[in-house]
């Protein structure tokens, strides 16, 4: 199992995190592995989301997918590039 983590200073939450549930959701899950998605309303602009897929190469696809999207889609929302933290998932429950 595989995950990342993206920590993302935001200007409106509530509106990235509709688009990206409306726009950005539908293109993870059809990526081979995918396994769940999840973004956080950490309060005061802070914003992270986890993806979680059964191999590395899902995990970069979604990195890959979500620099283009963001890129594309909601830079307007965001305070600069985010904090990526990516790897195979060592412990769980």
């Amino acid at each position: 199992m595989y995950a990342v983590i993206r920590r993302y200073r935001a200007n409106n939450v509530s509106e990235l995190s509709r688009r990206v549930q409306e726009e950005f959701v539908p293109q993870l899950r059809d990526i081979p592995g995918f396994v769940a998605y999840y973004v956080i309303d950490g309060g005061g602009g802070e914003i992270a989301s986890v993806t979680v897929c059964e191999d590395q190469a899902g995990e970069e696809e979604s990195t890959r997918r979500a620099a283009a999207w963001v890129g594309e889609a909601v830079s307007e929302f965001l305070e600069g590039p985010p904090d990526v933290l990516g790897g195979e998932v060592t412990a769980s429950a």
